[in-house]
């Protein structure tokens, strides 16, 4: 018998509820996560990369090998450091020994694959290497493919870049390159625990934290897949849309909006008016909606332009931070 084609209302409902299912298993691992697992299941949808932002010990490493296992999702850790080499990443050509049929003994290169090669692949303080290898990972962002040698391999979908970085030590860190912080779908910036929450997570075992093998697959997220089709079918009003991309060019020190001419030295560009219009559409999916609001345009705003937003000096002597820039070019 024939399986019967799911409506595209059903196939909302079935991201809704992947959504719904991926927050109500976590919660006993993840406290206090719920707003940041529903904007990395909204980069995910998308197709993109996300940058954590945090100081240490806030579960950042915890939280990527949950999803991980919850999705049922091959996973690698890199953790960078000075040393390593662009070869640790994307894996290398070792020769090999191996017997013919003749039974003569034959010397060839096997390419090994590197960390790259996972379904998620958690950049552990990326930048605390150099540029040199943290480029490395710009043909894997970018293609979904790895150039060794005369070799290009693909990368099997879903794929998706997930790195930390620590805002708050500065000697022996490298800043990453614009052309690669423009890869970053969104940026989330995590934030201690409310009083509350930092309760239940003194209180849990620490043991809790070794069972991660034994969770449950809420889902194979590689069906999820198949739904990315539907984002471009998400409706959004002439009026949201003008919102966006107005607030957008406001970033812009050229656009003349004041407080970019002001404080800003570079703004956000083309490629953030996409990626934002795209996370809006992807964020109305997993809430179960098929129409882009104001509202859902405001939830994935700072996410999405918070890393491609470079201030000047006169904002940096008055502190002024970029989420505040931002809130000031927002069309309300």
């Amino acid at each position: 018998m024939m399986k019967k084609a799911l409506t595209a209302r059903e196939q909302v409902n079935e991201i809704a509820a992947f959504r719904e299912k991926t927050v109500k298993a976590a919660e006993n691992y993840l406290i206090g996560f719920e707003s940041i697992i529903d904007e990395i299941l909204t980069a995910f949808l998308a197709g993109g990369h996300v940058l954590l932002i945090g100081v240490p010990g806030l579960g950042k490493t915890l939280l990527v090998k949950t999803l991980s296992h919850l999705w049922g999702l091959s996973f690698s850790r890199i953790q960078f450091t000075p040393d390593l080499l662009p070869s640790d990443i994307t894996g290398t050509e070792i020769l090999q020994e191996n017997i013919d049929k003749n039974k003569r003994l034959i010397r060839e290169f096997e390419f090994q694959k590197g960390p790259v090669f996972a379904n998620l692949v958690l950049a552990d303080e990326i930048n605390r290497t150099p540029p040199k290898t943290q480029s490395a990972l710009l043909q894997a962002m970018e293609e979904k493919e790895v150039t060794v040698g005369r070799r290009t391999l693909k990368i099997e979908e879903p794929f998706m870049v997930m790195a930390t970085q620590n805002p708050i030590e500065m000697e022996g860190t490298y800043p990453l390159p614009e052309a690669q912080l423009d890869r970053f779908f969104i940026s989330l910036n995590l934030q201690y625990p409310e009083h509350e929450k930092e309760k239940e997570i003194a209180l849990i075992s620490y043991n809790n934290q070794k069972t991660l093998d034994k969770l449950k697959t809420v889902d194979n997220a590689k069906k999820i897949l198949k739904y990315r089709e539907l984002i471009d079918s998400v409706m959004i009003p002439d009026s949201v849309l003008e919102k966006m991309i107005t607030s957008v060019r406001n970033t812009r020190p050229s656009s003349g909006h004041p407080y970019a001419a002001r404080f800003g030295e570079y703004g956000a560009g083309p490629r953030a008016a996409q990626y934002l219009v795209r996370a809006a559409r992807a964020r109305a999916l997993i809430l179960g909606e098929t129409l882009v609001t104001e509202e859902i345009f405001e939830m994935v705003y700072y996410n999405v332009l918070r890393h491609r937003i470079i201030l000047n000096y006169a904002a940096l002597s008055e502190k002024i931070s970029v989420d505040e820039y931002l809130a000031d070019c927002l069309i309300s």
